[in-house]
Formats: structure tokens, C-alpha cells, sequence
């Protein structure tokens, strides 16, 4: 061995191993950024680590005096790690964070500074509400806007200031953001579950909603992702002809990660562990250039806090590996998509997971309740649910073959089946010694079996149950889980408020015993809600014709899916639940609409710049180039040059038509663009922009990708998918 190879080699040992102390043990780093129960341990008095341990597991107040200790601890805590800024950090309706950063720094009447942070910056603060989108709540006149502390989300460091997480609510109280009705739908679940759980456990007081998402998304390089306006503009690519080599070959799939990857995903892991994501799973996806990153499992507010946290880490760490992440559902044609699986299940205080099949039949009747009347809720609101899932961009990824259907249904694999059909078939009423033996030997002895990965998955299925938990897979990847998951939560609180109820009555009237009332509710749910359950093929042509018969809905676009949130089961739905009123709900429908108009706007005025200022021009420039070749060979051949430039003439001919034909598209795009904007109701309008504005990008796609396809590589001006999509 060379001197010179033995010396690269010590090197790069050395630069791992000084990686691997930098990086130390994971879980000594783990939440190091974070204020933490740790860190209360260390600042805060008992009082005050009492009341907010008390705020956060049972919802009580914190009163002001407890405040300022907080504040105050958390301040100490924050300078000494290097905190210069603090923020409120919350969630508006554009489907990110936001945040305003205050410095410590503050002057005292006799002009000398300190740092200074109390009670009340900690509990509240007043941005400025007007700029964000709020359905009409708010006026630009009427700007006032409160963000409110939410204990029950530990605060963090990010960088240099001190992160806050908080709602953010109108003034006359209305919630401006996606926190405040995830946190009054977790509430309502938790006391839905824990009433029905107390009939199977008298110990339980609490029932948490957990969630573990798993966030697919793609790497590409950040230069070449400067070269192309669409990808910058729009977080996807409009024009762009498929590479040869895609994900044909399933090389990709959970394939060695490139070193360059996975470079950056050490350098994201490391600062999410000190921020106290749990990340755990890495790696490749089906498609080139797409990776998958998930946690353990988490409470369902903390977790979709720490996925937005994520994705804005992901970005700045892949900046510094000179990477651009892309979170569009769909960033490239002819390859798949990316998603956000949400993974969901109940928790008690005690330890246990209600959608997990438990070792005694009194266990698995437990399981059975929560389990059925989650389907029964699933098939209740199955239009609600689809509708949480809905975005201009994941318009484009949902039923493409990758991802599930529009069409909602659940999938429990053919052992739950046919529990499912015994206990259906139990005659109703009280049950003789014979039919209880039956029942529980048969039936509910059985569930002890179904082992976590004794159901298959089914890829195609929209809500799945995967043994232990119910998956969510048609959530984009680029959505904040709380829409889903609030949507999630409140539907199941209403069914379980639903059942105690119906069960409550026969065990008061028809002096029944609590088994046998349970069992007797169970068996009328599986039968309302079979229509739900289907094992097979989503993407079948014969699926969407059984769906239909079975009255399921079908909802293939974002301005239809959305129409559902103001019918009146839905408004009841919220209001009886106490999670959102009228004018929340309409609120963000009309916002959801709104944004889909205008990511489908700037699409289409992104499609005129490419077509104008780069495709066309590209393609003249080209086409003058054959021309001059055709008239050189007539100068020296004479007639004789028909013969020698057929093949030129020939492109010259399909780059014509392809020109006009694209110009032709990109004008009658714009002219309904101008009609669709021209109309006032925002229904309407977002119908326009679905049915006669976007079809026409698939036409200017055609021809541009043709062109791309004519036209000298080295004169084609957008950087190409084969360059785009294989790192090395």
C-alpha cells in the first residue's frame, strides 16, 4: 500500500471518529435543546413544577404568580445555552410556523439594560393578524391577534432564540390556526375514551392520542435546483421529460444511501435529537432521490409539533449539505409521489394501548370497542376525513397508482374480517351461558393471535389497521398533520360519546350486563359500518363501481372535498364537540379554497414564463439552426439537397407544430385564468381553476416535453430530470 493511500486512510478514520464524539451517544444528547422535566427539575421550584406538570397532564390552569417563575426559569435556562431572542411560536392557516423574535435585552427608566422576560411575554403576545389568512375572521383593519402559551409543548432553542409553541387566536377568541382545534379535539377524545375505558379499567384518567408520521420527501441538488423557476416557484417541476432510468428497475427502494445523504441525514438526526424529535427510521424510498424519515411514536399535539419543527430543520440542514429538500407531493412526473402516513392509536395513563389486541378476552373486548367504533366513525365521516387530506398538490398524488384512492375505505385484513363476522353473527340481547362460552372461546379468545404483523398491508387502502394503530395514508407530505388529526380525534370522540350512551341505556333499561350491552352495541356497528371495510384492490376500475353502490364518496379534487366542511352534520359534528364553531369551520374552508386557487395561479403563471421566456425561445433558436443547415446543403447540392435533408426538414416541421400548439395551450390557459379570477363566489372560482384552468397544463406539458425531446441537449435551457434525480 502507497504511503499516500495509507494516509487518506487514517485520515478519514480519524474524521469518523471524531464524527462519532461529536455526535456522542444519542441518548445523552437527547433533548439537550429542549425545557424539559429535566431542565424544570433544575430551575424550577416545586409549586411551579407541580402546576405546570398539573397543566400538562390534567389540563389545569397555571395562574400568573406560577407564571413568572416559569418565565423566569426559562430565561436562565435559555441565555445559559446561549439564547439571545425569544419567540411565540405558532401555527397560522398557511400551513406552516410563523414567528417574531424579541430579544431579551430591555432598558430600565435610568437608561441601564438587562435581560428581561416575564410572566406576561411568556403567556402571551400580540402579533399582527391581518397579514394571514384567517376566512374572513379577521379584517386588515382589525389586525389584533393573541398567541397563547402551550404548556403542555415543551419550549426549545432554535439557533439563538428561545421557541415558544403557542395558539394564536383572533380577538374576539376565534382560533386563527391549526394548534387550537387539534388541542379541543385531543381534549375531546380524552374524555370520550377515558369514559369508556373506565368500563374495562377503573384506574384510567386520561387517554392520550398518539401519533408517529412518517415524512417522505426528496433530495435533489440545491444549484440544479436553482436552474429551474417551476421548482423554486411551485416546489415541483411543470414541464420535464421522463429520464430514461426512474424507479423501473426497484433499485432505489431501501438501496445503500448515498454517502453524500447520508452525510446530511447524521448532521439532521443529531440536531433533532437535541430538540428533542425522537427520529429513529431512515431511508431510500421507491423513487430516485426520495428518502423517508420517521419517529417513535408521540401525544398527537407534541407530534405534530416536532414534524413541522423537522421539516424546517431538514431544510436548513440540507442547505448546508448544498442539498434543496423537497416536501411537494409531487415533484416529478412518472415517478412516485411523496406522503405523510399518519400513524394513530389511544393510550391510557396505565400503560395501555386501547387498539392493541390484549392476552385475556376482558382485554380484547376493550380492544374490540375501540377498535370497531373507530371503523364506525371512519364510515360516519368517511367525507370529512378525505376532506383533511385534500391540497392542490396532493390533488396530483392521490389514486396516481402510489398512493391510495379518493375514495375512503379501511382495511382490517381477512383474520379481523372474520372476527369481526363471528361477532355479527351473535344474536342480540341477553346471552345464555352457552353463547357468552361461545362467544369469548370463539371470538374474543382470539384476538391474543393477531400479532403486529399478522394483517398484510395493503398500500392502495386509504385508513388501515396494521396491528396496534390505525394508519392515515393519504395524508401529503408536505400537510400539517394537525388538519388530519384533528378531523381524526373528533369524529372518534363523538362515536365513543355516542356508544357509552347507547350502552349506558341498555344497561339501565334492559337490565343487561355490561358485557352483554357492549357486545349487543358492537354487533349493530359492524353491521352499519361493513360498507367501510374493504380488503382488496383501490385502484380498480371494479372498486370504484363497488364504492359507488355502497354510497360511498368520491370526492377527486380539492373544491369538491371541500364542500363537506360546512354541511350541517359537520357544523353539528364541531359544535356538539365544542372543537370548532360555525364560523371557524367556514373560515377554513374558505382559506383552504383559497389556497388552492392560488397554488393553482402561480402554476399557471409559471407555465407562461417557461413557455415565453425559456421553451419557445429555445426552440426557435434551434429550429433557425436546422434551417441554416437545410439552406447550406441547398447552396452546395442544389436540388439534390431534398434527398440529404429530409431529417432536418422533418424536425424542423414537428418543432413547428409542437411551437404552436404550445403557444396555443399556454394562451387559452391564461384566458381562463382571467375568467376564473373574474368570478366572485370562491367556490366557484376554485371550481374554474380545477375544471378549466389546470387540464390545460397537462396539454403545455405534452408539447414542451416533446420539444425537450427534439431539441440539441445543449441548447434546451431547463436542466433535465437524469440530472436532476441520481445523486451520487
Amino acid at each position: 500500500m502507497s504511503k499516500i493511500r495509507f494516509e487518506a486512510i487514517v485520515k478519514s478514520a480519524n474524521r469518523d471518529l471524531i464524527t462519532i464524539q461529536e455526535h456522542g451517544r444519542r441518548s445523552e444528547q437527547f433533548g439537550t435543546k429542549v425545557f424539559n422535566e429535566d431542565r424544570m427539575l433544575q430551575y424550577l421550584t416545586k409549586d411551579a413544577l407541580e402546576s405546570v406538570k398539573g397543566a400538562i397532564f390534567s389540563g389545569s390552569k397555571i395562574d400568573r404568580k406560577i407564571a413568572d417563575q416559569v418565565a423566569e426559569a426559562m430565561k436562565a435556562w435559555a441565555i445559559s445555552a446561549g439564547a439571545t431572542h425569544y419567540t411565540h411560536w405558532f401555527q397560522p392557516l398557511t400551513g406552516t410556523t410563523a414567528e417574531k423574535h424579541d430579544a431579551f435585552f430591555d432598558l430600565l427608566p435610568d437608561g441601564r439594560a438587562l435581560e428581561k422576560f416575564g410572566g406576561g411575554q411568556l403567556v402571551q403576545q400580540e402579533p399582527d393578524a391581518s397579514s394571514f389568512p384567517s376566512g374572513g375572521i379577521r379584517n386588515t383593519f382589525e389586525a389584533r391577534g393573541y398567541t397563547a402559551w402551550d404548556p403542555t409543548s415543551s419550549a426549545f432553542i432554535y439557533g439563538t432564540t428561545l421557541c415558544i409553541p403557542t395558539i394564536f387566536v383572533s380577538y374576539t377568541g376565534e382560533a386563527l390556526d391549526n394548534k387550537a382545534p387539534l388541542l379541543r379535539a385531543l381534549h375531546a377524545v380524552d374524555e370520550s375514551a377515558t369514559a369508556v375505558a373506565k368500563y374495562f379499567d377503573k384506574n384510567v384518567s386520561k387517554v392520550n392520542a398518539t401519533l408517529g408520521w412518517e415524512q417522505e420527501y426528496f433530495l435533489i441538488d440545491k444549484a440544479l435546483a436553482h436552474s429551474r423557476p417551476d421548482i423554486l416557484m411551485t416546489g415541483r417541476t411543470l414541464v420535464g421529460h421522463q429520464a430514461a432510468k426512474g424507479q423501473q428497475l426497484d433499485d432505489h427502494y431501501f438501496g445503500v444511501i448515498p454517502s453524500r445523504v447520508l452525510s446530511f441525514m447524521g448532521d439532521l438526526e443529531q440536531e433533532c435529537t437535541k430538540l428533542g424529535i425522537p427520529v429513529k427510521t431512515r431511508h431510500n424510498e421507491v423513487a430516485p432521490n426520495q428518502f423517508e424519515l420517521a419517529p417513535v411514536f408521540e401525544e398527537a399535539n407534541l407530534a405534530v409539533d416536532h414534524n413541522l419543527l423537522l421539516m424546517d430543520v431538514m431544510e436548513k440542514v440540507a442547505d448546508k449539505h448544498a442539498f434543496k429538500v423537497l416536501f411537494h407531493e409531487k415533484p416529478f412526473a412518472g415517478i412516485n409521489g411523496s406522503g405523510k402516513h399518519n400513524n394513530w392509536s389511544l393510550a391510557t395513563n396505565t400503560g395501555v394501548n386501547l387498539l392493541s389486541p390484549g392476552s385475556t378476552p376482558m382485554k380484547n373486548l376493550q380492544f374490540l370497542t375501540f377498535f370497531i367504533n373507530t371503523i364506525k366513525a371512519v364510515d360516519t365521516y368517511e367525507e370529512l376525513l378525505r376532506s383533511s387530506i385534500a391540497s392542490a398538490s396532493n390533488d396530483h398524488r392521490l389514486g396516481a397508482n402510489e398512493a391510495p384512492p379518493a375514495i375512503m375505505s379501511i382495511f382490517i385484513g381477512s383474520q379481523l374480517s372474520r372476527v369481526l363476522d363471528e361477532l355479527e353473527g351473535v344474536s342480540q340481547g341477553k346471552l345464555s351461558p352457552e353463547e357468552k362460552t361461545e362467544l369469548k372461546l370463539n371470538v374474543v379468545g382470539k384476538i391474543p393471535e393477531i400479532l403486529l404483523d399478522n394483517t398484510d398491508r395493503n398500500r392502495t387502502s386509504p385508513f388501515a389497521f396494521t396491528g396496534n394503530k390505525f394508519e392515515i395514508r393519504g395524508v401529503g407530505s408536505k400537510t400539517n398533520c394537525a388538519k388530519p388529526m384533528t378531523i381524526l380525534n373528533t369524529i372518534v370522540a363523538k362515536q365513543l360519546k355516542a356508544f357509552k350512551k347507547e350502552v349506558d341505556a341498555l344497561i339501565d333499561k334492559k337490565n343487561l350486563k355490561k358485557d352483554e350491552a357492549i357486545f349487543n352495541i358492537l354487533r349493530e356497528y359492524i353491521k352499519a359500518s361493513k360498507r367501510i371495510r374493504f380488503d382488496g384492490d383501490g385502484y380498480s376500475v371494479e372498486w370504484e363501481k363497488e364504492a359507488k353502490r355502497r354510497k360511498l364518496s368520491n370526492n377527486r379534487n380539492t373544491p369538491e372535498a371541500l364542500q363537506i366542511l360546512t354541511s350541517k352534520d359537520s357544523l353539528a359534528l364541531f359544535k356538539t364537540m365544542k372543537v370548532m364553531s360555525e364560523v371557524e369551520v367556514a373560515a377554513r374552508q374558505e382559506v383552504e379554497l383559497e389556497a388552492y386557487i392560488f397554488h393553482t395561479q402561480i402554476e399557471g403563471r409559471v407555465f407562461n414564463e417557461l413557455v415565453y421566456n425559456y421553451i419557445v425561445p429555445a426552440a426557435i433558436g434551434y429550429q433557425n439552426t436546422l434551417i441554416k443547415n437545410v439552406m447550406g446543403l441547398k447552396d452546395i447540392y442544389g436540388a439534390a439537397h431534398k434527398k440529404l435533408s429530409d431529417g432536418q426538414l422533418s424536425i424542423i416541421e414537428q418543432i413547428a407544430e409542437h411551437i404552436s400548439e404550445v403557444k396555443k395551450k399556454a394562451d387559452a390557459m391564461t384566458q381562463a385564468r382571467k375568467r376564473a379570477n373574474g368570478l366572485k363566489d370562491i367556490n366557484k372560482r376554485a371550481k374554474a381553476y380545477c375544471e378549466n384552468v389546470k387540464p390545460h397544463f397537462d396539454e403545455i406539458r405534452y408539447h414542451c416535453d416533446k420539444l425537450e425531446q427534439l431539441i440539441d441537449n445543449s441548447v434546451w435551457p431547463l436542466t433535465k430530470y437524469r440530472e436532476l434525480l441520481f445523486i451520487k
